[in-house]
């Protein structure tokens, strides 16, 4: 195990240079940079298109939060949804959102933003599907910034029926590096007490894995299995 920098230094806190930071896309578009942090990867293609699948298992209105590299945003466009509202905070990505929406299937709605900005404006009960997959934006809230959104907002944007499903893969990877060598484990101690508390009953979420091989110079990701959880709203 190499002993590589943590992806966050004791109180870092990008949030304020987050916006206008340049996303960095490789000329290859494999990978995302912003302000130096590993944001996205294209390895990550089948989980996301899990996730993706899961948030569009309702058909319906879509809202995704963080857009990256498109390539969950691509997979939910190949659904039978009718509408698809995407949150993005960064100028360059939100600029990449733009010209991607003009050629998709479906409706899309971009909203520029922090999430914490955009949500509240939302309407109740809009949503048949909900995907949060943002970056965290400072160390403080590495393993938790999930949770604000979901305790605070899942509920009420979600249609009775309604699906949920997130990651925190910076987070994730760090906990199985350092804490847990069993996914399911980690999932059912760092997550699904949050997942409870937001009112979500224990019968309702479910998750499945997928075996995956990150490539070895990922910094934020070297476990060889990815967890998607499947929340649905009574």
């Amino acid at each position: 195990m190499t002993t590589a920098q943590p992806i966050f230094a004791k109180g870092e806190d990008c949030k304020a240079g987050w916006h206008d930071a340049s996303a960095g896309y490789n000329e290859t578009d494999t990978h995302l940079e912003i302000l130096g942090k590993p944001v996205m990867e294209r390895w990550e293609t089948p989980y996301m298109h899990s996730l993706a699948s899961v948030a569009s298992s309702k058909g319906g209105r879509v809202l995704e939060i963080g857009f990256g590299m498109a390539i969950a945003a691509t997979k939910v466009e190949s659904f039978p949804i009718e509408e698809h509202w995407i949150i993005e905070c960064n100028d360059g990505v939100f600029a990449r959102l733009q010209e991607w929406a003009k050629s998709q299937p479906h409706k899309i709605v971009p909203l520029k933003g922090l999430w914490e900005e955009v949500v509240p404006t939302l309407p109740d009960n809009h949503f048949d599907g909900i995907l949060y997959d943002t970056y965290p934006l400072s160390e403080d809230t590495w393993h938790t910034h999930q949770f604000d959104f979901i305790k605070g907002h899942t509920h009420r944007l979600l249609k009775p029926g309604g699906v949920l499903t997130y990651c925190n893969l910076t987070s994730w990877g760090e906990l199985l590096k350092s804490k847990y060598d069993n996914i399911e484990k980690m999932f059912e101690e760092t997550q699904m007490p949050h997942l409870l508390q937001a009112g979500f009953k224990k019968e309702k979420i479910s998750t499945t894995t997928m075996d995956i091989v990150p490539p070895s110079e990922c910094k934020y990701y070297s476990f060889r299995k990815m967890i998607t959880p499947t929340i649905i709203k009574e």
